[in-house]
């Protein structure tokens, strides 16, 4: 069985944009006409009070905008403008047809006017049949019969000839739209329970306007009053100005989990929309922070992707051209310094009816920005979030701590207890609650006599009982090097780090997770709340207040510089953060020059960035038993020969001035001066015997990783390497041939690296697990026999190349075509995921289908891919994303396969119509060819009777003179 997932245009990795109506937010008329997400049409005598009743409040409850007229009784003949205003401002129209329906001549204007909107718009419709029959609407028989007698009655008498004239053409409209609407799928009341009813109508509402589903409520238990000022603020109907709402409160107390809430409802009902969140951490500590989130930021409100600009200054011009010229709503999460402020917002305002929210925990900020230093300031409101009601605090305890409202009988005074120490926080009750979830009674009495004993510092001692309850050393230690140096990194790369310092991370992150101390994000980097980090890292500073030099972990850019500078670094340290970027911009220490000696002491350090730090003297005290090295920014030409780094497991040099990696330790006389140095080879053959990460991304002047062929024995000692990043590296000459000979290397980097016919050839990819060839920029003087190096026509040699073990493999955009395939794949009996994006391919290779365990086959970006015919059975995702989807004809399924997610870009059928293809072909989904070659007997069951008529018209054949085609979905 195939499933559509037809995704909108401009979609992308959750760039925290939400489009949440039907149909594209950019188009201006259309998003500022949708009030509503649902008008209610349905006749106040039947079922005003009842059925309809429940729907209106069970939509409200679910926080679906809904328009229902209040007037009572009918006035005047014509349909009320406002009502027919509020059918053209709604996203959907439920349409409940009951038994006095047809009698209003307002619900049959109504009616006529949805099924015109449905017919001109992506307007639904939703019919409910109340106690009705399909049947007897469509051939208006029963009750429906006798109305539209009564009107015809009404018409007929009518004694002036323009009224009567006029009313014989509503009749007619009435009548038609009668029989659409009954001839629509709908919902039968009869023999349903109304409540179950309503609740898949309102589920259906969440699934067709893809409105979020509210399933952080339990989170919002008691911010009722606030979400009801913050939909005030957002929807007071101020189109002239531009607005700000600042949400300010301390950390965890709801203010993200807020604006997120109001952003989904709301944010379909703007021509654009963003959602940046956490911006401090993501600022913090990385250089280039701001720049990414200006990027998002940028992308999401233009829906375009710019080319990459390193340059704060640009990006902020470029946002605010966009900002002035689209009315937007704008979420910017956990702001926390004027220049985060100024970069992502600028100077220059918002377009009018602009709606800015903004969560801080420095209510200083939004008054002291460029936006207010102008002569046009815009208007600014503030809400400052204090904490929940005692009752709400209540409940939000029990919830996850016993599923319900209310704690369990023998839990009262304890539960109330526990509720007046977290004094209203919601994190504090949230991980709380969920620690002492299925734990008895005396386990709470334990659990408060411990609280008891805390610091009085409240939301540090209640995230710091979750850490407390971590049973090991191993799982507390984990936690605190986590919180110090890992939060947003991948959570692989961490465990093979982690390890390395012996701890054991499998089991130690699988309880931190369970304790709500850690997530996994979507990217598989390690995520941890802001307060939780925070808390993790003051356990380490209780080591000494007063001296960092005297603690096991410095994260502090300035502290750490301090230490450095004083030489005070000891044995106890085990790992030290130091970024000279970040310390530049504060002015701190900008223009000081760092020894090497000043790490002589530091014996038990494993971890250690130095980022854009230059350092001077001998690196041959360095500490000996690092297991992670970052030194981004490197400013020399080659690592020191007198670096030991044979215990380093992880080794980042990215965006360093290195020329060669390996160079330093194969030139004779350095390799000599270390043979004397170490009385032997020894030290040499074991010098990268731990590696196991190796990035040397962004190097734009490394020409060579080095002549391995002068260490032979580093092909047995480097048997752990498992990650080659050689990105970005465009003066890179040679690879080395062993590199394909190292067993368990399971991925190598090697984007936007010019690669060359030479070094092509010398590739082997042998041992790799993952091999990503995207973004290749091949010289133009360099044939296509080059390629065959990679991917060889003779099926035995290909099938040789690539391993067994092979999971995922990409391969994309290297000029391969159908003959580039070899006959059979079924070697790779391993592999998952398969990338053939912007390859010249017209039809999906048949060894693909030899494929059997396959789940994720990608074939985009490609113009000449005409078919994709019987993939593997066991497919799960099949992307087809070319830059010109029409020239797609055929995609066929195996009728045995698993359910399939097929993701295509948006598909414009009346343009496949216009553009006179010859056929167009999803299998079970839609069909698209010429009349003239469709079986008669095809064209009957589509109800086309007439085929003389048919054969009388000018119907060509796959030319451009074709007029007449089926479209069948």
């Amino acid at each position: 069985m195939a499933v559509l997932s037809e995704l909108p245009e401009e979609s992308s990795s959750f760039s925290s944009t939400h489009c949440n109506s039907p149909s594209t937010c950019g188009a201006n008329s259309s998003t500022q006409a949708h009030r509503y997400d649902v008008f209610l049409s349905f006749r106040g005598l039947d079922t005003r009070h009842s059925f309809t009743d429940h729907l209106h409040k069970a939509l409200i409850d679910a926080n679906i905008t809904t328009f229902l007229d209040d007037e009572e009784i009918e006035t005047g003949e014509d349909l009320k403008p406002e009502l027919e205003n509020a059918i053209k401002a709604s996203w959907a129209s439920i349409i409940v047809l009951s038994n006095n329906y047809a009698t209003s001549t307002w619900c049959l204007d109504e009616l006529v006017l949805i099924l015109e909107e449905r017919m001109t718009s992506d307007h639904i419709v939703i019919p409910i049949f109340y106690h009705v029959e399909s049947t007897h609407i469509r051939k208006q028989q029963s009750r429906f019969g006798d109305a539209m007698a009564k009107h015809k009655q009404m018409m007929e008498a009518e004694t002036n000839a323009n009224k009567r004239s006029e009313l014989a053409e509503k009749m007619d409209r009435w009548n038609k739209a009668l029989i659409e609407v009954a001839s629509l799928k709908g919902n039968d009341v009869n023999g349903r329970f109304e409540t179950e009813l309503i609740e898949e109508i309102v589920q259906d509402i969440y699934r067709r306007l893809h409105v979020p589903l509210r399933n952080v409520r339990p989170l919002l238990i008691g911010m009722k009053y606030h979400i009801n000022f913050v939909t005030s603020w957002l929807k007071d109907g101020s189109l002239h100005t531009a607005d700000i709402l600042t949400i300010s409160g301390i950390g965890g107390i709801g203010k993200t989990s807020l604006a997120k809430y109001v952003y989904g409802l709301y944010c379909h009902e703007f021509h654009t929309s963003s959602y940046i969140e956490d911006i401090t951490r993501k600022c913090d500590g990385k250089f280039n922070g701001l720049l990414d989130l200006q990027e998002q930021l940028y992308n999401d409100i233009s829906k375009t992707n710019l080319i990459k600009v390193h340059d704060v200054s640009i990006y902020t011009t470029k946002i605010e051209n966009v900002l002035i010229h689209k009315r937007v709503l704008l979420v910017i999460d956990d702001i926390n310094t004027l220049v985060q402020l100024d970069a992502l917002l600028g100077s220059k305002g918002f377009h009018p009816g602009s709606k800015i929210i903004i969560t801080t925990k420095d209510r200083w900020l939004m008054g002291s920005c460029a936006l207010f230093k102008t002569n046009i300031k815009p208007k600014h409101v503030e809400r400052f979030i204090e904490g929940l009601h005692e009752t709400k605090s209540r409940q939000l305890l029990c919830f996850h701590a016993f599923i319900c409202n209310h704690p369990k009988e023998g839990y009262e005074e304890v539960t109330d207890k526990l509720v007046k120490y977290c004094q209203r926080h919601p994190l504090a009750l949230e991980i709380l609650g969920k620690s002492l979830h299925n734990r008895d009674l005396a386990y709470w009495e334990g659990f408060m006599e411990g609280l008891r004993k805390e610091s009085n510092f409240l939301i540090n001692s209640v995230l710091r009982m979750s850490f407390d309850s971590l049973s090991t050393k191993n799982d507390k230690d984990l936690f605190k090097h986590i919180a110090c140096f890992f939060v947003g990194i991948d959570r692989d790369v961490s465990e093979t780090i982690l390890e390395a310092c012996d701890i054991n991370t499998r089991s130690g992150i699988t309880n931190l997770i369970h304790r709500c101390l850690l997530s996994i994000g979507s990217n598989n980097e390690l995520k941890m709340h802001q307060l939780v980090q925070e808390m993790g890292r003051f356990e380490v500073c209780k080591e000494s207040l007063d001296k960092p030099w005297k603690r096991s972990r410095l994260w502090c850019h300035k502290e750490s510089f301090k230490v450095l500078k004083q030489k005070k670094g000891k044995e106890n340290l085990q790992g030290l953060a130091l970024d000279m970027r970040i310390l530049e911009k504060e002015k701190l220490g900008a223009s000081f020059e760092l020894k090497t000696d000043a790490l002589s002491n530091m014996d038990n350090l494993m971890l250690l960035q130095l980022n854009y730090v230059h350092m001077h003297g001998s690196y041959e005290n360095f500490p000996k038993e690092l297991r992670g090295l970052c030194m981004h920014g490197f400013h020399l030409k080659s690592i020191p020969s007198d670096l030991s780094i044979e215990n380093l497991v992880a080794l980042d040099m990215s965006y360093s001035n290195i020329e060669s990696f390996i160079g330093c330790y194969t030139n004779p006389q350095r390799l000599e001066k270390r043979q004397k140095l170490g009385g032997s080879s020894f030290k040499v053959k074991k010098m990268l015997g731990s590696l196991k990460i190796l990035n040397l991304s962004f190097c734009k002047q490394l020409h060579s990783v080095g002549d391995f062929d002068q260490l032979p024995a580093l092909e047995r000692q480097c048997v752990k390497l498992v990650l080659i990043d050689l990105s970005y590296c465009k003066k890179l000459e040679k690879l080395p041939q062993i590199i394909g000979m190292l067993k368990n290397v399971k991925i190598v980097l090697l984007d936007c690296c010019n690669l060359g016919e030479s070094q092509i050839k010398n590739m082997d990819i042998d041992s790799l697990e993952m091999c990503i060839y995207n973004k290749i920029g091949v010289n133009r003087r360099t044939s296509f026999s080059s390629f065959v190096g990679i991917i060889p026509h003779d099926s035995k040699s290909f099938a040789i190349s690539l391993p067994r073990s092979l999971v995922r493999l990409s391969l994309a955009k290297n000029k391969l075509s159908n003959e580039s395939f070899p006959m059979d794949f079924s070697c790779l009996s391993m592999l998952k995921e398969l990338y053939l994006d912007g390859n010249p391919i017209n039809s999906m290779p048949s060894c693909v289908r030899a494929l059997p365990r396959l789940e994720i086959l990608s074939m985009g970006k490609r113009k000449k891919l005409k078919s994709v015919e019987y993939p593997p059975r066991t497919l799960r995702e099949l992307f087809i994303n070319p830059d010109d989807v029409y020239c797609i004809q055929k995609v066929v399924f195996d009728p045995e396969m698993s359910p399939l997610r097929l993701s295509i870009t948006w598909i414009d059928y009346t343009y496949l119509l216009e553009s006179k293809i010859g056929s167009y072909e999803i299998e079970g989904i839609i069909k698209i060819q010429e009349m003239v070659t469709v079986e008669e007997k095809v064209l009957h069951s589509l109800g086309w009777s007439n085929l003389d008529l048919l054969n009388k018209k000018h119907v060509g054949t796959n030319s451009s003179k074709s007029e007449i085609q089926v479209l069948c979905s």
